[in-house]
């Protein structure tokens, strides 16, 4: 039976030591998540404390680990979402993505309304993935695809 966390704090203590034990056994996440049959970003997130996992998936990560049963019960738990406490983002990565939606979530938003009508883009039917890719002027770039259903608004 489903299970369903009501506090953040189980999940973020698991992904504390998720973490800790994936750089004691210097692992990807990409290690973690081979064998699941799920995206690399679903697995991240999901060990990050923002998805539920299958029960298959949650094993196998934990043996690859050495977690206890414990840790893939609650890995299999439906968490209380959101990574980002009140205020502003301070970590520079998550902060660049807050601005970017300073900058153009109003764009974004009126593209989307303009294209679809009056809806949402679903972050629940969504995928996600990111790619690195060279830069013809130098460097690396990243292509970061939000790939989400929309959900037209219906009146009632």
């Amino acid at each position: 039976m489903l299970q369903s966390q009501f506090a953040q704090a189980p999940r973020l203590a698991l992904a504390d030591t998720i973490i800790d034990a994936k750089a004691r056994k210097n692992l990807s996440w990409q290690d973690l998540t081979d064998g699941t049959g799920l995206s690399l970003a679903f697995v991240t997130a999901a060990l990050l404390g923002q998805h539920a996992l299958p029960a298959t998936a949650a094993d196998l990560v934990c043996d690859k680990l050495g977690l206890d049963q414990d840790a893939s019960r609650l890995l299999q738990s439906i968490p209380l979402r959101g990574s980002i406490a009140g205020g502003i983002p301070t970590d520079p990565t998550v902060y660049r993505f807050y601005e970017m939606l300073q900058v153009y979530g109003s764009t974004l938003k009126a593209l989307v309304h303009e294209q679809f009508g009056d809806g949402i883009i679903s972050a629940i039917n969504f995928k996600l993935d990111i790619k690195k890719v060279e830069d013809p002027e130098g460097g690396s770039r990243a292509v970061i695809t939000l790939d989400g259903k929309y959900l037209p608004t219906k009146p009632f």
